[in-house]
């Protein structure tokens, strides 16, 4: 099966979004990948709920919206009624985790869980239930252009085992560093859904660099 792309737009030109937009409307991508932060949670600040309206606007691919929050429930309903199709928290930030994750499902989104690089995914078994997504964090949020960290490989083999476990049909999501290189070995220890940002639109054919990620097969 071809994985799904998501290409963070983050990492687009934001003097031309709607012609960026409009460029992954014409691509392969599956997904628009959205992500938040609010200075606080990451040592960053993108953009907020008017900016995903805008996007929302244009797009004719679904928003993956990463919510790099704190306190995201007081955000949940915004940020569906601004367009997220998936709203992702993050479990270092959520206290009573299972109620979001059923708060986000009541609001007609799928609900999904993000991990940092230091979380174990052990810790979402007793509610891999009430996940749709998983991202892995496969650099520390915050920022785009990162390196990629090679402990993620086994993060998504143990999360994979766990899903099967539980027969649950949870996707597992990579978030930071992804290209064509370890692309492959992701998709075959498990994960499903494929970020990808300034790989993307610091390629000299974003659309070409798209086809070729959903293309790939695993090793």
């Amino acid at each position: 099966m071809k994985p799904f792309i998501a290409p963070s737009i983050l990492a687009a030109d934001f003097a031309n979004i709607q012609s960026e937009v409009e460029m992954l409307n014409s691509s392969e991508a599956d997904f628009i990948h959205v992500d938040i932060m609010d200075g606080l949670f990451v040592p960053n600040i993108s953009f907020g709920i008017p900016v995903t309206e805008a996007i929302q606007q244009h797009a004719q691919k679904p928003l993956d919206v990463h919510l790099m929050i704190q306190n995201p429930d007081q955000y949940l309903e915004a940020f569906r009624k601004a367009g997220a199709s998936i709203i992702t928290v993050h479990y270092e930030a959520c206290t009573h985790l299972q109620r979001t994750l059923q708060a986000i499902r009541q609001l007609g989104a799928k609900a999904g869980v993000a991990i940092n690089p230091h979380t174990p995914v052990e810790l979402l078994i007793d509610v891999l239930e009430d996940i749709d997504v998983v991202i892995i964090m496969s650099v520390n949020p915050g920022f785009g252009g990162q390196k990629f960290i090679e402990n993620t490989y086994s993060k998504v083999k143990r999360l994979h085992s766990m899903i099967l476990e539980k027969g649950t049909e949870t996707l597992i999501e990579i978030d930071g560093g992804v290209n064509l290189e370890n692309a492959p070995k992701l998709l075959s220890e498990g994960a499903d859904i494929l970020v990808a940002g300034s790989f993307v639109f610091s390629a000299p054919d974003p659309v070409q660099t798209i086809g070729e990620l959903k293309s790939i097969t695993m090793v």
